[in-house]
């Protein structure tokens, strides 16, 4: 799937998706703007479950809420009882905000801070997923004095080497996440959790990439990760109650591209998990799988509006754009290409090979690039589809230009759940010239004689 479930050209040939013409949605919002169809999310996310649960009925699934946490769309999931994986105390709060209970959340990140660690106790937290050493003693430390138990995974780093892009590769020796199971840190931490007032270790985790399309790679994970759970339930007395090896489930990015297929893949890794059980004596483990890309990737597509169109003879036609790499910073990052097509009107005449250019003040900011298209003016309407994972999300105010809007359609209807960032809104954090200047300045001296500087 590349495009939304209801994406369809209506009888003048105009983009429409949940019903609505994206020409209507452009001229109400304004571009660039980001459309997330409500269907194609509810449709993901009962195909996780559906999935999982039936090969393997003591599953779980979290959203990864990295690739895009609106609590709007975090709310929907929960209807559709999906729960939510967090990498920071703003997502954390996030799905507080959304209503998620912080009970059916699972906290990831590979240097989580003693607040952040705060709140997510206070609040209740599910799970969390110990990273390191440092983590065990800051929670030790914050469970000193209190009745609470904090259930915990112990995130390993499993040595296993995905097939995908450097960058998104998690799961090999040479990684800042998770413990290595082969220098022997990951059995270091089993004891050093075991020894701790407040933490009870339920099970481990481990991702090994994202964007990935070979189940082998899951499987492998499995085995590694059950061989060390079996070691140290014979060592220590472990006996792991969850077991999560991630999400990174593949979604195509253009026509023809590749998609994991989640049932195949769901039954394979049910299967692993049985097996590895029976063979290592383990009873069977809670599956907790976390999708994020797989979930919304597809649903969001983001809108466009062309603007200068350059020629270059012999050379390049670039065709410029009001977004760019402050919105979708993948291209940019890591190479990623992507599908487009004309929204507000039938694609016709020969289509060229142009190159697709953000506004933004470098050379890298290039959305497309020797992209076949038919021919392009000034004010046509640009749609890019699998645009609604890691792009909203990974957003900056690059040349201090507002992010974009992002709306939800569901059945002829729109909902904005983000508006458009006004100029005000950019410099929020800023501090103006003259500007609470009697309280916020201070010389060298001073500070160096405060315990503490509070510039509120």
């Amino acid at each position: 799937m590349l495009w939304p479930l209801t994406a369809q050209r209506n009888p003048d040939g105009q983009l429409v998706i949940g019903g609505i013409a994206l020409t209507a949605l452009a001229d109400h919002f304004g571009t660039p703007l980001y459309v997330f169809d409500e269907t194609t999310v509810r449709h993901q996310a009962r195909r996780f479950r559906r999935a999982f649960e039936t090969a393997y009925p003591r599953s779980r699934v979290v959203y990864a809420g990295k690739a895009y946490l609106s609590p709007a769309i975090a709310a929907l999931l929960l209807e559709e009882g999906v729960g939510l994986d967090v990498v920071s105390g703003g997502e954390l709060y996030a799905g507080l905000q959304a209503g998620i209970p912080a009970s059916a959340m699972t906290f990831h990140g590979n240097n989580k801070s003693e607040q952040e660690l705060r709140e997510a106790i206070d609040a209740g937290i599910g799970l969390i997923a110990v990273d390191n050493e440092r983590e065990i003693d800051l929670l030790s430390a914050l469970l000193a004095g209190r009745r609470a138990t904090v259930r915990v995974l112990l995130r390993l780093n499993p040595g296993v080497e995905a097939h995908t892009h450097v960058k998104i590769r998690t799961g090999v020796l040479d990684s800042k996440f998770g413990l290595p199971i082969q220098t022997g840190v990951a059995e270091t931490a089993v004891a050093q959790i075991l020894a701790t007032p407040g933490l009870d270790l339920v099970g481990y985790h481990a991702h090994i990439g994202s964007q990935l399309f070979e189940v082998a790679a899951y499987e492998e994970t499995i085995r590694v990760v059950l061989d060390f759970a079996a070691s140290m339930w014979h060592t220590h007395g472990v006996v792991p109650h969850v077991l999560s090896p991630g999400g990174g489930f593949g979604i195509a990015y253009e026509e023809g591209g590749e998609e994991a297929p989640i049932e195949e893949w769901a039954a394979s890794m049910a299967a692993a998990v049985r097996s590895g059980c029976e063979e290592r004596g383990l009873s069977l483990p809670e599956l907790v799988v976390e999708p994020g890309r797989s979930i919304i990737g597809a649903a969001g597509v983001a809108l466009y509006r062309v603007g200068a169109v350059k020629d270059i003879p012999g050379v390049r036609r670039y065709v410029s754009v009001d977004g760019g790499m402050a919105d979708n910073i993948r291209p940019t990052l890591y190479g990623a290409r992507y599908a487009a097509t004309i929204a507000n009107r039938p694609g016709e005449g020969p289509e060229a090979i142009v190159t697709v250019a953000g506004k933004f003040c470098e050379s890298g900011d290039l959305l497309l690039s020797d992209a076949s298209l038919p021919p392009l003016d000034t004010a046509d309407l640009l749609a890019l589809p699998a645009c609604g994972a890691y792009t909203l999300s990974m957003a900056s105010n690059y040349n201090l230009a507002p992010r974009p809007a992002a709306v939800l359609v569901n059945n002829g209807r729109a909902r904005l759940i983000r508006r458009r960032e006004r100029y005000e809104d950019v410099l929020a954090m800023d501090i103006l010239p003259g500007q609470d200047a009697d309280t916020l300045v201070a010389d060298a001296t001073e500070i160096a004689a405060l315990a503490h500087f509070d510039a509120t």
